[in-house]
């Protein structure tokens, strides 16, 4: 026995080879310094010359840099030149039902792709539910049923339409909120202190991230949405539950919850990394501002070592009264933004920060009108600071032509930079409602 696994292992070294190439812009044709290469279980980075050498016994490779497309070449032992395209994310939001190739919404979504500036859709893949939006090939997520409202009923199909777009996918998976979950495995649901499965405001249960079954499952989805080709994988509500006095499997201190996060993302990562894609991370907006987790578990320098692209919520609305020293934040959509992302240019690249803007009418008892104006001012704000891009957030996922500059005007457009007046350091009263 021990003869034919050394003769197993010979075998697979023997197999091996040594890949070379170059990494470089497809528009500069500059090389591409710190672009990441990865086969299965390795990844190297390119030189300043954007050189490689990484010695695999795979056929397909990827490589990742930030502000580029994924990208994907069929290994061989001479030197290759591999063109990166560079992309700002201008993504629009589809709801789980918006996601249907059926429905009017869809089609209004593709249209705006190919008249306008917008060049990418995040997509729920897993819901708060639990629901997918396909059928995934995890058979433990099917036996809950979680596939019997989806709405994409070919999701080859749905794919290849976006790709015929050249449409950057980011699929939106939630992480730990999760009632279909929590209810087929209670022995790893949040539960209240007598023992009673807990549920937020909207009445669904979430599952213990300090447990690792709960990320086995999410990844297991996470993992067959980047079999069928998305480019991103975006985790929402990868925090733990803004409420006290919840069971939880270890101690729910500051420490143990920023450590378990970036476990987690550093076990996506591993499971993820054979397939080129992206990993995002969606957080509240003030933990911009925060010096602490929020006691959710969310810090930007957890994110900032362990995700691609860090997405704050930064909806104006969701300040509250007082906030930047405003009265009504929600009327200042410019401000709220760019003092926001500015407030944390010393602990991350901007260029790794796509703020959620507002696409909905303040929820305040103002009940302040959001449209062209105030959305195309929380673009410029992000533009402005040389963020990744910005993804626009309709709970309707319903949006008009007339928010977003059109593709000719995209490559002329010069605005003047509106520069804030304010200090960048926000006042005491800087706080963002949490409510679950």
């Amino acid at each position: 026995m021990r003869y034919i696994l050394s003769t197993l292992a010979f075998v697979s070294v023997a197999y091996a080879s040594n890949v070379t190439g170059v990494v470089v812009d497809a528009k500069t044709k500059k090389p591409l310094a710190n672009a990441l290469v990865c086969d299965k279980s390795e990844c190297i980075r390119s030189d300043k010359n954007g050189y490689f050498s990484i010695k695999t016994d795979k056929k397909t490779l990827h490589i990742k840099a930030l502000g580029y497309r994924p990208y994907s070449f069929q290994a061989k032992k001479n030197t290759d030149t591999h063109p990166l395209r560079p992309i700002r994310v201008k993504a629009l939001y589809l709801t789980f039902w918006g996601a249907s190739p059926h429905s009017k919404t869809f089609n209004n979504t593709l249209s705006i792709i190919d008249k306008t500036e917008v060049n990418a859709v995040v997509v729920d893949i897993k819901n708060e539910y639990g629901n997918t939006s396909y059928k995934t090939g995890v058979k433990q997520a099917n036996s809950y049923g979680v596939w019997h409202k989806r709405t994409i009923k070919h999701i080859e199909r749905f794919m290849k339409i976006l790709k015929e777009h050249d449409v950057y996918t980011i699929a939106r998976i939630v992480t730990f909120k999760d009632e279909l979950q929590a209810v087929n495995n209670q022995e790893y649901a949040i539960k209240k202190q007598n023992g009673e499965i807990w549920r937020n405001h909207d009445n669904m249960a979430w599952v213990d991230p300090f447990d690792k079954r709960s990320w086995k499952y999410v990844v297991d989805i996470a993992e067959d949405a980047a079999k069928r080709g998305f480019d991103e994988i975006n985790f929402d509500y990868i925090r733990f539950p803004a409420k006290a006095g919840l069971l939880l499997r270890k101690p729910n201190t500051q420490q143990n919850r920023t450590k378990t996060i970036g476990a987690f993302l550093e076990y996506a990562k591993k499971r993820l990394q054979k397939y080129g894609v992206f990993i995002s991370v969606d957080t509240y907006g003030n933990i911009l501002w925060s010096k602490d987790d929020n006691n959710i578990g969310q810090t930007v320098e957890v994110f900032a070592r362990h995700a691609d692209y860090l997405c704050p919520m930064l909806y104006p609305s969701g300040f509250a009264y007082g906030s930047f020293g405003f009265d009504y934040p929600a009327s200042q959509p410019y401000e709220v933004i760019y003092r926001s992302i500015k407030h944390v240019s010393d602990k991350i690249e901007l260029d790794r920060l796509r703020p959620w803007v507002q696409a909905f009418r303040d929820y305040t008892k103002k009940r302040y009108r959001y449209g062209v104006f105030e959305i195309r001012e929380q673009i410029a704000a992000a533009n402005d600071l040389g963020t990744n891009g910005w993804i626009l957030w309709s709970p309707s996922s319903k949006y008009k032509q007339a928010y977003f500059l059109s593709q000719e005007e995209e490559h002329t457009f010069k605005r003047k930079k509106k520069l804030s007046i304010f200090p960048d350091t926000a006042p005491s009263t800087c706080r963002i409602f949490l409510n679950d």
